[in-house]
């Protein structure tokens, strides 16, 4: 049934991975050479973030509708937090690969897009548990047959 908690659990974190898309990881007062010259560090900044942060929403809403195999969509899930894992990894080593020399002399700030891969990770982790609980019951109801 696609009217299940998890359903929404996965179409929160496929929001959140589609949010990267319109919201920065972080906001800089000056324009400086490099990722930072629009004044924002974004997932356009690197194909890296933009395969990542696609592929996690794709996943995710994928995922929705595959409610008649459960097991397929837990792993669909944990595929999911795996890749806000990276997305966050591979976020935060391009930041500071090339913002060390740049805090001098600007001033950083965190925008909405650094809280999103958190949120894909806490709604995937929900739906993964939510999914596990559904197949449960069906074991034990099949038990009782």
């Amino acid at each position: 049934m696609i009217q299940r908690i998890q359903t929404l659990f996965l179409l929160l974190a496929a929001l959140a991975f589609i949010a990267l898309f319109q919201f920065p990881f972080a906001v800089s007062d000056v324009a400086n050479a490099g990722f930072l010259a629009d004044k924002d560090f974004d997932v356009y900044d690197n194909t890296i973030l933009i395969i990542l942060a696609g592929l996690g929403g794709l996943i995710a809403l994928v995922a929705i509708f595959l409610y008649k195999n459960r097991p397929l969509q837990v792993r669909l899930s944990y595929l999911t937090i795996i890749i806000g894992i990276l997305l966050i990894v591979v976020a935060v080593v391009l930041f500071y690969n090339e913002a060390y020399k740049i805090f001098e002399t600007s001033k950083i700030s965190d925008s909405l897009g650094l809280y999103m891969p958190v949120l894909s990770l806490i709604f995937g982790f929900l739906a993964a548990r939510f999914i596990n609980k559904d197949e449960k019951l069906v074991r034990s109801a099949d038990r009782l047959r």
